[in-house]
């Protein structure tokens, strides 16, 4: 299926955004861990919440979460520690995504675990049990999620958990965010420069709803952005929120506010998933960029920075590559093809990185238009609220 989406020429609205997938997730597991009876409150309808609260939910000892990358290492961590024989699988994209990082940290302090296919990556075999805990140590460039998976475990570890991070921590406000949601059920977390310490000890269930998601939010700031005219309320946003990518707002601003012929410069290594967003939302605004800290992007739902660069390439715009972690523009451009179908590459956020196009280009086709599920349902729903006009095409 492809989306044909056609630009409002008024945007005049108002957005119930959902809530975040981040903090949804992350309660979840920690609710489970609580033993709690309260709901979490307002937690977010996207694939994989949704996946994860179904496993939670089961009784049988068999998962397979799609591709819900962060279910698998939450839930690889949590069945670890939990006492039973467990497998835990995935869609093919999500049986290549590695996992052995993790994995190997779980055995370090007990953990039963085994591979069923390919030696790092799932489907799992876990047979879980009371662990040990104890002292692991991890390169701080890894995905915050396995940093958050062992994290969240850690109280309920005999010996608790010190975890050792080596070298540039990358995804911090992601750290940050497990922390506080810890805290807030109970738990006290040290943390201080590359220790992370947590003692044993008891999550307390407490009611808890889950605020609206500055990813989501994200590709709202970029409409604004290609159209200055616009205007967007965006509900259930909190300020001082526990989400790295509420640092869209003072972004985007910075991007809008810069002085011409000036490339901007942005380290993602904190918010890596406002990349594609600002990657699209400069090129289209013809911002020459240099973008760094995206190491992470390569093991994403798909290989975001050759994503990015083949799918810009379409609309005639050259990215370069640097390091596995840089992207740059330079403001050299190619022939545009006259009608391009972005690929989205089973990728919630390149849909909706790539949507907005039409604001510039009048219209452009999205290919499965549907991987919105993963984050944002109602991602077209919520434009053509705003006026966009989306037509489906065979």
């Amino acid at each position: 299926m492809i989306y044909k989406i056609q630009a409002s020429h008024s945007i005049h609205t108002s957005i119930n955004l959902p809530a975040s997938k981040s903090i949804s997730n992350r309660a979840l597991i920690l609710n489970a861990l609580a033993k709690s009876s309260y709901p979490v409150e307002n937690r977010s309808d996207s694939d994989d919440t949704r996946v994860l609260f179904n496993a939670l939910q089961s009784s049988g000892p068999d998962f397979d979460i799609g591709a819900a990358g962060t279910s698998m290492r939450f839930l690889t961590a949590y069945l670890s520690q939990l006492e039973g024989n467990w497998t835990i699988t995935g869609s093919e994209r999500m049986k290549n995504r590695p996992i052995g990082i993790l994995v190997d940290a779980l055995r370090s302090i007990g953990a039963e675990i085994e591979y069923e296919d390919k030696e790092g990556f799932p489907p799992l075999h876990i047979r879980g049990k009371k662990l040990k805990g104890g002292k692991i140590t991890l390169n701080g460039g890894v995905s915050s999620q396995y940093i958050s998976a062992l994290m969240m475990i850690a109280p309920c570890l005999k010996q608790g958990l010190k975890i050792c991070l080596e070298g540039n921590i990358i995804s911090k406000p992601y750290i940050q965010m497990t922390k506080g949601l810890m805290e807030i059920f109970g738990v006290n977390v040290f943390w201080e420069g590359q220790n992370i310490e947590i003692e044993p000890q008891d999550y307390i269930p407490v009611p808890f709803q889950v605020e609206s998601d500055w990813s989501a939010a994200s590709y709202w700031y970029e409409i604004q952005a290609l159209a200055p005219d616009a205007s967007v309320e965006l509900l259930g946003l909190e300020e001082n929120s526990l989400q790295g990518d509420a640092k869209i707002e003072t972004v985007m601003a910075d991007l809008l506010r810069l002085p011409m012929n000036t490339v901007f410069q942005y380290d993602f290594t904190n918010e890596p998933d406002l990349a594609q967003t600002l990657v699209v939302t400069c090129c289209l605004l013809n911002i020459p960029f240099r973008f760094t800290g995206l190491q992470s992007l390569r093991i994403k739902e798909t290989d975001r920075m050759t994503a990015l660069q083949t799918e810009l390439r379409k609309l005639g715009y050259i990215i370069q590559s640097e390091s596995n972690s840089i992207l740059e523009w330079t403001g050299k451009k190619g022939e545009p093809e006259p009608h391009p179908v972005i690929a989205t590459y089973e990728d919630h956020r390149m849909a909706m990185a790539f949507a907005p196009v039409c604001l510039k280009t009048r219209e452009i086709r999205i290919a499965n238009p549907e991987v919105v599920s993963k984050s944002y349902p109602r991602f077209w729903l919520d434009l053509a609220q705003a006026g966009f006009i989306i037509t489906e095409e065979p």
